[in-house]
């Protein structure tokens, strides 16, 4: 029942939010309450999988080494999230900018987005991750919307309407893999069952699914050139719900992807979805890193950075070898830095009230703490020792120097061409003269020990992976080998 119970408690905690009446308090009880009982149910079915190898719930619900990963990240960054959102709406609304109709809304479809993400990364059959994932869209695009702005209106409409194509064309590519699977069509198919008969699969048909699979999940994930709703949807987003767009989202529908992967390989081989890949992983990291360079608005910049990220573990995953371990794991610490990037950027934001860099100058005298989380976060984002992004993107390039030597020579230019562009524009923000007409001092304890968490653990398993993550990494990376 741990895993049918993930299911359950975001959808009764949005029901219950729903029911709310004018006090905005018990929505904040709600999203602690359900967000520490889903890390609980979370950190169970974790150890069920570190005991058994797939902890499974009926035909419907299973666990893997895979999935586990991404379900502790889903669990751990939704609760940081969570909590997040508490103190940053009351601030919001302390302001005037938000009444509680809308907070009321705000917490009531976070709940069903959290839904939506742990269904897609449990559920056993191909069709319902595609449904959760769809359900991702539908949720996250009215809190894309939820300032009601202009600009941020037409972010979510070019939101909703390029990942409801994109996705389209995953859910043909996944007709196909099923139409062409050699199973008895009465019984319920499962990621087990299309494995298992990944040989009986045409290869000319494989290809042309796993193309259609890999273009409309990858416009989900954020792959360039598909990648052009994401920088628009994380700027205006509210803060918590772009850091779970970002280090949460991205992640679910690259396990989509890497789902297929698995049946396409057993039937036709590894080259073919590496190279496609590799060709999309650098052409991510390429185009991220040249509009980082000219960017002007700082969670746009943020986004950028997380199109060059997954453009990455595209890489690692083409590379193969130990590109596959290290993809793995940046996907861990990438969730957690860019975690640390929203909410100290959330800080900023609620302090100069702009999301323009030119606007925002002097963050280490206004916002001490605040100024050296977000430099701690771009650190971390961009490899620098002793974060652990460097160790992944060192192992990275080590795979693709072995194997595809001229791609590992562009994903290093893309790499120094993001820290320039990053580091030009963090050193503008943190460092100067703040404006006369801002007040110093943080918003409050909420809004920088969450933060400060993340990073503390993203240092301590930058020196020190525990052996459970390993356990879990080296089990779902044997599996691509």
């Amino acid at each position: 029942m741990i895993l049918l119970s993930l299911i359950l408690i975001p959808l009764f905690s949005s029901l219950a939010s729903w029911q709310v009446k004018k006090d905005v308090r018990f929505l904040g009880w709600i999203i602690v309450t359900s967000s520490v009982l889903e890390l609980v149910l979370a950190t169970a079915a974790i150890v069920e999988v570190l005991t058994k190898g797939v902890y499974a719930e009926g035909i419907y619900f299973s666990l893997d080494a895979l999935g586990a990963l991404l379900l502790m990240i889903v669990a751990v960054i939704g609760l940081v999230a969570g909590l997040y959102s508490v103190g940053y709406l009351q601030m919001e609304r302390a302001k005037g900018i938000l009444g509680f109709r809308r907070i009321r809304q705000y917490f009531t479809l976070l709940h069903l987005f959290m839904l939506a993400m742990f269904f897609a990364v449990i559920t056993t059959n191909p069709v319902l991750t595609w449904v959760a994932i769809e359900a991702t869209t539908l949720s996250t695009a009215f809190l894309i919307s939820f300032y009601n702005k202009p600009s941020a209106m037409e972010a979510a409409w070019k939101y909703l309407m390029i990942n409801s194509i994109g996705l389209l064309l995953a859910f043909f590519g996944t007709l196909l893999i099923l139409s062409i699977n050699s199973t008895d069509s009465t019984r319920f198919v499962d990621w087990h069952t299309l494995l298992m008969n990944a040989s009986s699969i045409n290869p000319a048909i494989a290809k042309i699914a796993f193309i259609f699979i890999l273009i409309g999940y990858g416009t989900k994930m954020g792959l360039a050139p598909m990648h052009t709703w994401l920088p628009d949807a994380h700027s205006k987003a509210p803060v918590p719900i772009s850091s779970l767009l970002s280090g949460v989202l991205l992640n679910v529908a690259f396990l989509a992807i890497l789902r297929f992967k698995l049946i396409i390989d057993t039937a036709i081989g590894t080259q073919f979805s590496s190279s496609l890949l590799i060709f999309f992983g650098i052409l991510s990291v390429l185009i991220a890193a040249f509009m980082m360079l000219g960017q002007k608005n700082y969670k746009r910049m943020l986004a950028y950075s997380s199109i060059e990220h997954m453009g990455v573990m595209a890489l690692g995953f083409g590379f193969g070898g130990v590109g596959i371990f290290a993809a793995l794991l940046h996907m861990l610490y990438h969730s957690l830095a860019k975690s640390v990037l929203f909410l100290s950027s959330g800080n900023i934001f609620l302090k100069y009230s702009s999301t323009k860099i030119a606007n925002v100058k002097g963050i280490f005298s206004v916002l001490p703490v605040s100024g050296i989380l977000f430099l701690f976060g771009f650190l971390a984002a961009t490899g620098v020792p002793p974060f652990g992004i460097f160790i992944t993107e060192f192992y990275i390039l080590f795979a693709g120097i072995a194997s595809h030597p001229i791609a590992a020579v562009f994903l290093l230019l893309a790499l120094a061409l993001v820290f320039v562009g990053f580091f030009r524009n963090v050193a503008a923000m943190v460092f100067g003269e703040a404006p006369s007409k801002i007040k110093k001092g943080e918003a409050g304890r909420w809004s920088t020990w969450l933060p400060s968490i993340l990073v503390i653990i993203l240092i301590g398993i930058g020196f020190y992976l525990p052996h459970f993550i390993r356990t879990l990494i080296d089990s779902a990376a044997k599996s691509y080998l």
